[in-house]
Formats: structure tokens, sequence, C-alpha cells
């Protein structure tokens, strides 16, 4: 894989502490993507929210408002991740969906593929500018328009089951999965739209559970997974 984009979770910045931040797993994940850079792979990442605000927990707010400001929370988190990048030594860009100078970059896929190519990890913001799609979508649709390779989606399990295992103690671990199937059986491995979008773009995925930020260097430099779906 030499291009990939990298689904991170807010929760995944916010470490064991679950704390808004754990900046020293913060700087960890961040000297982790530079390590991948430095052998070669280009990275993008897609950062969620979930540290600060998710739309879903809204209450009675409008939904459209409460995913704008899940919008803008992926923004702080997203800068957030550059700064740690830059601290380490690499050079990163954030690109918002929005335009939202003199924060960030207004985002276009041309600009992107340009610093990936002069080796700089793009960190985008915003989702993809738009309410009731998550992060996981924004992770698959610029995936596809910065023409990467693969998506690798950190996650807090290691594998997709079967059932679920916090539930059922028997549930077991899935290493190999169609896209197809996975939204057939209603598996929760990432969001539907952001499956379907990926069968229909032929994008493959690879999840991985980060207990440790060294598991980013291995998912990227050794291909190590839990679970690959495929779009065939």
């Amino acid at each position: 894989m030499k291009r990939i984009l990298l689904k991170l979770s807010g929760e995944a910045l916010a470490g064991a502490n679950k704390e808004i931040y754990d900046m020293t797993f913060v700087d960890k994940v961040a000297a982790a993507i530079k390590e991948c850079a430095d052998k070669g792979h280009e990275l993008a990442v897609v950062v969620g929210a979930g540290n600060i605000w998710r739309g879903r927990a809204g209450g009675d707010m409008d939904r459209t408002d409460a995913d704008r400001m899940g919008m803008l929370a992926t923004v702080i988190n997203a800068i957030c991740l550059k700064d740690a990048l830059t601290r380490v030594g690499a050079e990163a860009v954030v690109m918002t969906a929005i335009p939202m100078h003199p924060f960030a970059e207004s985002y276009s896929s041309q600009a992107a593929k340009e610093a990936l190519s002069a080796g700089k990890v793009v960190v985008f913001g915003a989702g993809l500018g738009i309410p009731f799609l998550s992060t996981d979508t924004a992770g698959a649709v610029r995936a596809a328009e910065i023409e990467a390779d693969a998506i690798l989606m950190a996650k807090n399990v290691d594998y997709i089951y079967d059932d679920d295992p916090r539930k059922n103690s028997k549930a077991k671990p899935i290493k190999q999965i169609k896209a197809s199937e996975v939204l057939a059986r209603n598996l929760q491995a990432m969001d539907a739209t952001a499956t379907a979008f990926c069968l229909s773009a032929g994008m493959p995925v690879k999840l991985f559970g980060l207990k440790a930020a060294e598991d980013i260097v291995s998912a990227v430099t050794e291909g190590k997974c839990g679970t690959v779906i495929s779009a065939e």
C-alpha cells in the first residue's frame, strides 16, 4: 500500500484516560504516523469527534445543528493531530470540507494529492461538510477522491465479530469478509453508508484494533490487521 487513508476515532485521541485528550498518546500516534511516512507511505487521516461531541448525542437539538457541532469538533481534533505531527518532525496540513481560513486549508482532491506526493501528512477535518453522514463515510469518500490504495480503520475492537462479543462470549472473529456480506448480515464494522460506498467504489478496508500507537505501524508497514473487508 503506497497511499493510505487512515480513519482514527476521536476516542483514540482520548487514550485510556477517556479525557478529551491524552496528549502523551496523541504524540505517540503522531510518531507512529511519521514512522510510516518515513518508510515511503503516503498518509491521509480522517479523525472523528467522539472525544468532544457526537451529533446523535444532541438530544432534542436540531439534528443538523448537532451534526454541525460534530464537524467543528473534528476540526479541533485535526488541528491537535497536525500540531503533534509537526512537533515530531513530520510535515502536515489540515484541509477542511468547509472554508475555515486561517485555521485550515480548504479541501480539494487535487491539492490533497499534491500534498501527499510531496511527503506531507494530510489531515481532513469537518467530515464532508454536510450533516447526517459519519466520519466513516467521509473517510470512504476521501479515500476514493485521493485515489488511496486502501482504508485502514483503527477501531476499539481487533476484529469484526459474527455477534457482539460484549454480549456473547462465543462470538467468533471474522478475518476476511465481503462488503456485501457485512451489509447483508448487518455487522457493525463501520457505518453502513461507508460500507456501501466502499463496495461500489471497489475500495478495500482493513480494520484493526488500536490498543497502542505501534499498531498503526504494524497495520501500515506490515499489513497486519484484524479483518479485511473486500469489495468482491
